[in-house]
């Protein structure tokens, strides 16, 4: 380095040297000398230049607490904001499987959509499979206070008539009496019994 060079050592060889004319010698040692003050603003360049880098690191450090506690309260207000988009999920899926779970048991869609709006979902859960947990828990508590509710069928059979009427047309004794075919004729007689006495 320049400031290695500038040194009794190195004076003393340019002063000794024969070979170089005094305004050589002045000028080598001008050279030097110059070298030296160089280098010497080439370190306190360099060495501003670092301490202007941990000037601004610090800073940041500084600064850091603030960026960390502003990331922690984003980081917390994105959670809050799936978990809260979750439970909403959540809630939608337990309704719908309880409205099938009422339908299920034989509960009209009508009321079955009222006791959706009504029931207390706070105790339900649900499965990894999406579907209702203690399910048969839920069922007796439906039955117990549902039940009134749980549609009944009949079977209606078809409306007969009183009495029996084979066609339109009312038949006289004769035209029936007048019938050829037997079984027919007997048939006649026994819709109009009032035609005939009690000896037929």
């Amino acid at each position: 380095m320049a400031q290695a060079s500038f040194g009794r050592k190195w004076l003393a060889g340019i002063i000794r040297n024969e070979e170089l004319s005094p305004e050589e010698k002045e000028q080598a040692i001008m050279e030097g000398h110059i070298g030296v003050t160089d280098g010497l603003k080439d370190r306190i360049e360099e060495l501003q230049t670092k301490a202007d880098k941990a000037d601004e690191v610090q800073k940041k450090l500084d600064e850091g607490g603030d960026w960390e506690k502003k990331y922690r309260e984003e980081h917390k207000a994105f959670e809050e904001y799936k978990n809260s988009q979750t439970a909403r999920e959540n809630a939608a899926k337990i309704k719908e499987e309880y409205r099938k779970l009422l339908i299920g048991e034989k509960i009209s869609e009508e009321w079955a959509e009222k006791i959706v709006k009504l029931e207390d979902y706070s105790g339900m859960k649900l499965t990894p499979d999406g579907t209702l947990a203690d399910l048969d828990a839920i069922k007796a508590k439906v039955q117990k206070e549902y039940g009134g509710y749980v549609m009944t069928t009949t079977t209606k059979g078809a409306k007969v008539e009183t009495p029996p009427q084979t066609s339109g047309k009312t038949m006289t004794r004769e035209e029936i009496m007048a019938i050829k075919d037997t079984s027919a004729r007997q048939k006649a007689i026994a819709e109009n019994l009032n035609l005939f006495g009690k000896g037929v």
